[in-house]
């Protein structure tokens, strides 16, 4: 596929990475030519130099025959016209536009072909709100994906020594817990993944990977974490967009203290949220405000600045005082990778919680969802069996007929409709019906091509 993207920011550079991975052909518009000529020398891309919003740059950067425009420079303004101009002039199929004011989003006819022609949106700020969100549910997780309108769920957890079902075999589980439909589909244990057969064991510190209905997450969780305490205290380092943003979704259901160094910032804060919200004026890193402010009370800390060395210094405070949980927002992947899992619980990568709605965009098939996992590495993909033994290379079939990619697994299948809709745990003998979503686990994503294949559909496949 042929991609055109805007700006080379944080954004951009972590959306060129994911799509470069996959052999897609891109080429990348920015002002700053270092800044271009470092991504060239990184990845397999080329880069423009210019306004992306003039008709001829993007000419310049072939426009004419691309399938998709993806503008996430740092101006809605920009990101509007740029896809307005893809699509009236040069008639690019798909447009994607990140945009960060709610009054854009708010107001669908501004959006829509005879508007700004805007296809997608994608708010890194409120991905970043929600991810959170989930995680406030579901404090034990690592990460959290919902599948089929919530019918199905994966789950990814840090396996705690002492919890039920940390030094057992996964043959045990059934046992173990005897009400929660669920399967392991990957282990992954000092950052390589093992395999995940009925005589695995999950050990203390695996990253397990889930899948199980939505109403037996709770139990998994506790099955492999131990702790389950709701979260009733948080403290967020940052009064930014997201820490404000986040803020605002969180007072009225949990204690919310909020540190910002910025003077004017924080009248804004304290004028923007309720009078029982604490705002506070100081260094996210001062380890005597910390203390003074009871962070080792705290349920969650969360570190928002705009800084990532500030952020993970606060968020190693945090977490040595005392606080049971934190989370840093970390903007490079290798800071991210590095940190995770170590003092920092969870490192939040912006850009990355958008990959998966980008991905969506440019998988083939029916395909209904992708999630990205392990920072981009593997993927979990819900795609919809369509057709009929002829024309399916899905329906009809049974698990152990299906020629998926080299550790690729069918986790679960969502059938039916409506109230009468169910998740299943597939067996090796389990037939594939059509309208079935079925739920892949691709733990390399140069296989994603493949699974993407078994749900076209095609008038001239005999099997």
């Amino acid at each position: 596929m042929k991609i055109i993207i805007l700006g080379a920011g944080r954004v951009g550079e972590s959306v060129a990475e994911s799509l470069v991975s996959e052999r897609n052909d891109i080429t990348m518009i920015d002002h700053d030519g270092d800044r271009l000529r470092a991504l060239e020398d990184r990845f397999d891309l080329q880069g423009v130099v210019g306004n992306g919003a003039h008709p001829s740059m993007l000419k310049a950067a072939g426009i004419e025959d691309a399938d998709m425009m993806i503008a996430c420079s740092a101006s809605d303004e920009t990101n509007l016209v740029v896809c307005k101009v893809a699509h009236d002039v040069f008639g690019t199929p798909t447009t994607i536009a990140r945009l960060r004011s709610p009054e854009y989003q708010d107001s669908p006819e501004l959006l829509s072909r005879t508007g700004f022609a805007v296809d997608h949106v994608i708010c890194p700020e409120e991905s970043v709100m929600k991810y959170i969100h989930q995680l406030i549910q579901y404090p034990e997780a690592l990460q959290i994906i919902h599948f089929s309108q919530g019918r199905a769920s994966m789950v990814v957890v840090r396996a705690v020594a002492g919890s039920a079902l940390v030094g057992k075999a996964l043959s045990e589980f059934k046992t173990l817990l005897p009400s929660a439909e669920m399967r392991v589909v990957a282990i992954y244990r000092n950052g390589f993944e093992v395999p995940s057969n009925s005589d695995a064991r999950v050990m203390a510190n695996d990253e397990v990977f889930v899948l199980a209905e939505k109403n037996k997450i709770r139990s998994v969780l506790f099955g492999l974490h131990k702790r389950d305490q709701p979260v009733q205290r948080i403290m967020i380092a940052g009064g930014g967009r997201v820490g404000l943003r986040l803020a605002r979704g969180l007072v009225g259901h949990y204690q919310v203290k909020i540190i910002e160094q910025d003077k004017a910032r924080c009248e804004y804060l304290a004028e923007q949220l309720p009078a029982d919200t604490l705002v506070l004026r100081g260094d996210v890193a001062d380890a005597d405000l910390l203390q003074e402010e009871n962070v080792g009370e705290m349920d969650l800390f969360l570190s928002l600045t705009n800084d990532d060395e500030d952020n993970i210094l606060s968020a190693m405070l945090a977490k040595r005082m005392g606080a049971k949980r934190v989370m840093a927002l970390i903007n490079r992947r290798a800071y991210a990778d590095m940190m995770e899992g170590s003092t920092i619980d969870i490192a939040i990568s912006p850009a990355q919680t958008i990959i998966g709605e980008l991905l969506a965009h440019l998988r083939k098939g029916d395909v209904a969802a992708v999630h990205s996992l392990r920072r981009g590495a593997a993927e979990v993909l819900e795609g919809v069996a369509r057709g009929d033994a002829k024309t399916s290379k899905l329906v009809g079939r049974r698990i152990e007929e299906l020629k998926l990619p080299r550790g690729a697994s069918i986790g679960a299948i969502i059938r039916g409709d409506g109230d009468d809709t169910a998740m299943h745990m597939p067996h090796h003998d389990t037939l594939i019906e059509t309208g079935d979503h079925v739920v892949v686990f691709i733990p390399n994503k140069r296989s994603v091509r493949d699974v993407e294949k078994l749900f076209q559909v095609s008038a001239t496949f005999f099997g």
